[in-house]
């Protein structure tokens, strides 16, 4: 397994307002974070005006989508902010994909709630729509107007997603078909660490242990086979806490966790990251060597805790 090197990350879910989202980006910037991610979901930021605004605010941060419901969008209109939104951040564009699993957010949308495979299929037909649209010429009912203005081609600015036509993709999930999906199209593959739990509501989750993360990754390079290399492994840590007794802390999770795992495997699992700043970075290193997790991304919340780890990391792989 090529050891890639490490890239870091921060979602943002509560903009705050326009100056505090200014002021979280230009932090993260200084911190040494590659990314910083928005979500998709209702009763947040809507994803793209807040991207541009980031963008915006920094001179190198990338921004991104982890991930956007493909069922909230018209691939045909989903292009159009795409290639805007690369646009207006100078090619800084990372696009998360996911189906969606938040059921109430279809109903107060209007949308209809859809069993996992047509939802999985819509997923799968918005990538294939969205490259078929990166790699136009543009629509031809307006190739006269634009010949009359002199109007460029409106086309994405990157050109290493999609087969060699738009920005980088990133598809993440647990099931074999998202996965599937990923391996076959992603130039980013998220490992997701929740897991629906059997028979509850959905969007009722637990976390994946260690094993299970091993065995989905396995799936995953399988299937991706001659492109497995050459993809990205991103895991989304769903905690960071800095202790002095990682096992202590380990145990104070037990309920938090809904005793769906033991203390062993909680500290166990990449998606989690617990202990001193070295022990985090330690962490990183095996789950790298382990599973190929390169990519990390923490919630926005964990921003400042986390930072110390990146430069641990970092200063640990310095090529000497």
């Amino acid at each position: 397994m090529g050891m890639a090197d490490f890239r870091f990350s921060f979602n943002v879910l509560d903009i705050g307002s326009r100056e505090q989202f200014i002021e979280i980006c230009r932090r993260g910037e200084a911190y040494g974070y590659d990314t910083v991610f928005a979500a998709d979901h209702l009763g947040f930021a809507a994803p793209f005006p807040a991207l541009v605004a980031a963008a915006a605010a920094t001179e190198r941060l990338k921004v991104g989508t982890l991930v956007l419901n493909a069922a909230f969008w018209n691939p045909a209109l989903l292009a159009r902010e795409v290639v805007t939104t690369d646009v207006l951040t100078g090619g800084r564009l990372e696009l998360g994909l996911g189906s969606g699993h938040m059921k109430w957010e279809f109903d107060e949308a209007g949308i209809p709630w859809e069993s996992f495979g047509p939802r999985a299929d819509r997923l799968e037909s918005t990538i294939q729509e969205l490259g078929r649209l990166f790699a136009s010429e543009g629509y031809p009912q307006q190739a006269a107007t634009r010949e009359a203005l002199g109007l460029p081609r409106f086309g994405p600015v990157q050109r290493q997603g999609f087969g060699g036509s738009g920005p980088p993709l990133i598809v993440g999930g647990t099931g074999d078909r998202i996965l599937r999906i990923a391996a076959e199209h992603a130039d980013i593959i998220a490992i997701a660490g929740a897991y629906q739990i059997k028979g509850r509501p959905p969007g009722t989750f637990r976390l994946g242990t260690a094993e299970e993360a091993a065995e989905r990754v396995r799936y995953a390079r399988e299937r991706a086979g001659d492109r497995a290399g050459q993809v990205e492994w991103h895991v989304l840590a769903q905690l960071v806490m800095e202790t002095d007794d990682r096992e202590a802390a380990a145990e104070g999770l037990l309920e938090r966790y809904g005793h769906t795992m033991t203390a062993e495997e909680i500290l166990d699992t990449p998606f989690l990251l617990i202990g001193t700043v070295e022990q985090m970075a330690e962490q990183m290193l095996r789950n790298r060597e382990r599973f190929g997790f390169t990519y990390y991304t923490v919630h926005g919340p964990f921003m400042d805790a986390f930072a110390p780890v990146i430069e641990r990391v970092r200063a640990r792989t310095k090529p000497s």
